[in-house]
């Protein structure tokens, strides 16, 4: 329930100093993200109090509506505050009656231990809307506070609002002493917004606050996402600076996704806008995206490292993959990668989409897309082989597709079923149903990274007037790089991973082993793959270069969620440290790649051209050349001029004068 009173004056209470500990209002020290003067141009906002009820009676544990009111955190004395009877999703905050620009934010936690920790990843927002659906965060406290003191920070938005408001952190009861926003009225403009850290963040809120509970049913929201075009990112202070910003925003459903994943306390989300969209750097506009959780991958990478690899197999299609923070009703819920649905669409997976009239002659022979899937009994209309192979149909849709095409496309993965299990050299017929060449790359692909969910989890599409059934994208490596107590550890294992799912083992068997002509072929992929960007030092310094993008936000995620010493999920082991997950992952990339080399019988030769295409840079390297551009490994653009700044460890990508380099550092 909100609850709203009239304006607090302060003006009067101000020049009463409660004391609080060893500090006072009129003689306490002021504790500042960034040097702030609260005497400035810039005036105490005040307004109306918003807030919800009921409050807390931290004495009884009672809910109440005559102590810790949502004004407590408004009326200038430290020694008073606001508690919320719900631990989550509750919020305080002020109606200004008009647009203002938020320049400065005050705030001091409850004098107690509890309220110390309380406020730690808090979050103030601002809105035009009173039920804050277009809200924005406004800044985030990025770790346990100190208390008895008003603690100030500088705000990066140039935007006003008229709603503003401070958002508790989850379990938190939004428990805070006291709150000031400063500045001054106006409507702003739509050229700076606060993000947490060098990532994008994407922000969703949703109507009354209704969190997704399923998979099948959308819950209407506002979802707008932050990215930057000229930053700086303060560790000292904590605060991303942004010259400029991108925003992009659109209403959309947002549900749960996954399957395991969906039973984790950090949820996977599922995005449909209302409009296509091209978001951040993907190259489909489409209206559906995911939110991948991660969280039983401690290094946050491993579907980034995973999708490297696939692009240097150079497979057709790998997904879109990028790193973002996330914000969900005003609570910050962690470090997330922001994904391409795999669906048939331009951009994606490029073949024809049906319509319910392709029921005839060529039409009727595709595109289909479909999902050797461990889950198939979950679905509505899961499809077995004759040799019990779980499957799920993807494209045509379930409330699309017509009887001719579902009898079409059982019949026909009846006859690529049928022909697999006859593989061998005196029959080859299977090769007129399977692409060899994209099997085998996600083959390998899979193998270097050691997942277990290859074929529990594998996409595959059928083109129109093509017999041939090609197989991808990857996806899905969170539990892939040795990180399944299941398997681990995999250094111990002397055989190929084929799959975790029942009766598709012999399926991919049948395929990898048909003939030695298909051994020959593995072996021929493996080694243009090795010489195309797939040996330890190059992998070693993209893991590096992710770390270092990851690391402002990964900080952030794991103070939300505290697991790094806990087994969760499938994890084998719990190191204690992002640094250790992260070193982890790149001993055993080292580790794999020899393993795969033996096993494949291949010696790895590294080349060693005459014009090397990487160039390791000297430490104080500069590159005194005109008009080029450096992006990192996000394809984002980092840098633009005539001369080149002096490069952190990581890998670059330099344009000049139409040509493109890497440089590893």
């Amino acid at each position: 329930m909100l609850m709203m009173t009239s304006g607090v004056s302060r003006s009067q209470e101000v020049s009463e100093p409660d004391t609080i500990g060893t500090a006072s209002w009129d003689t306490m020290d002021v504790v500042s993200g960034d040097t702030i003067d609260v005497v400035s141009g810039d005036t105490l906002l005040t307004g109306t109090v918003m807030g919800v009820l009921p409050a807390v009676d931290y004495k009884t544990g009672d809910s109440t509506r005559t102590k810790n009111l949502p004004e407590n955190a408004f009326d200038g004395k430290l020694n008073t505050f606001y508690a919320s009877y719900k631990y989550s999703g509750s919020w305080v905050g002020m109606d200004l009656g008009r647009q203002c620009v938020v320049t400065k934010i005050g705030w001091c936690a409850r004098n107690t231990q509890s309220g110390k920790e309380r406020v730690e990843l808090g979050v103030f927002e601002g809105a035009n809307r009173e039920d804050f659906f277009d809200a924005v965060p406004l800044y985030m406290i990025p770790q346990m506070d100190t208390v008895a003191q008003m603690r100030y920070v500088d705000v990066a938005c140039s935007k006003g609002f008229r709603y503003v408001r401070y958002v508790s952190p989850a379990n938190g009861r939004c428990t805070i002493a006291e709150i000031e926003f400063w500045g001054h009225e106006g409507e702003g403009e739509d050229t700076l917004f606060y993000h947490p850290t060098n990532l994008p963040c994407v922000v969703i809120h949703t109507v009354n606050n209704e969190l997704p509970q399923d998979k099948e049913n959308y819950i209407r929201s506002m979802v707008t996402v932050i990215s930057d075009q000229d930053s700086e990112f303060s560790v000292q202070d904590s605060v991303f600076r942004s010259q400029k910003t991108e925003v992009l925003r659109d209403s959309a459903g947002i549900r749960l996704r996954g399957n395991a994943s969906m039973t984790f306390p950090k949820k996977p989300y599922r995005i449909k806008f209302d409009h296509k969209q091209r978001v951040l750097g993907g190259k489909a506009k489409a209206k559906d995206w995911v939110l991948v959780n991660n969280y039983g991958d401690k290094t946050l990478m491993r579907n980034i490292v995973a999708f490297h690899v696939s692009e240097i197999f150079a497979m057709p299609y790998t997904p879109y993959c990028q790193p973002v923070d996330v914000f969900v009703n005003g609570e910050y819920k962690g470090n997330y990668q922001l994904c391409d649905k795999v669906e048939v669409k331009k951009e994606r997976i490029e073949i024809e989409e049906m319509s319910p009239l392709d029921t005839v002659g060529d039409a009727l022979t595709g595109g289909y897309m479909w999902e050797i899937d461990g889950n198939a009994k979950k679905e509505p209309h899961p499809y077995y082989t004759p040799h019990n192979m779980p499957i799920t149909l993807h494209s045509p849709k379930d409330e699309d597709i017509q009887p001719a095409q579902r009898e079409y496309f059982e019949n026909y993965f009846n006859l690529i079923d049928h022909f697999v299990y006859l593989a061998s050299a005196n029959d080859t017929t299977w090769r007129r149903f399977v692409d060899f060449s994209t099997f085998v790359r996600y083959f390998l692909i899979n193998q270097i990274c050691a997942n277990g969910d290859a074929y529990w989890q594998c996409f595959m599409y059928k083109k129109r007037g093509d017999t041939k059934a090609y197989t991808g994208p990857v996806w899905d490596f969170d539990l892939a790089f040795d990180n399944d107590k299941r398997r681990y550890p995999i250094a111990e294992t002397t055989e190929f991973i084929y799959s975790a799912a029942a009766n598709t083992s012999p399926f991919v068997r049948h395929i990898i082993h048909a003939d030695s002509l298909t051994e020959a072929e593995m072996v021929g992929y493996w080694h243009k793959a090795r010489h195309a960007g797939l040996d330890e030092d190059r992998l070693i310094a993209f893991v590096d270069s992710v770390a270092e993008e990851l690391d402002a936000s990964q900080q952030l995620n794991f103070r939300r969620w505290k697991i790094l010493d806990k087994e969760v999920h499938q994890n084998p082991v719990a190191l204690g440290s992002y640094s250790a997950e992260v070193e982890r992952l790149k001993e055993f990339i080292g580790m794999r790649l020899l393993w795969t080399d033996n096993k494949l019988g291949y010696t790895w030769e590294p080349d060693v051209p005459e014009e090397p295409e990487v160039i390791v840079a000297t430490e104080n390297m500069r590159i005194d050349v005109k008009g080029y551009r450096v992006y990192d490994l996000f394809g984002r653009l980092i840098y633009a001029g005539e001369k080149m700044p002096d490069l952190k460890e990581g890998i670059y990508i330099i344009q000049h004068n139409n040509q493109t380099t890497k440089i590893l550092r």
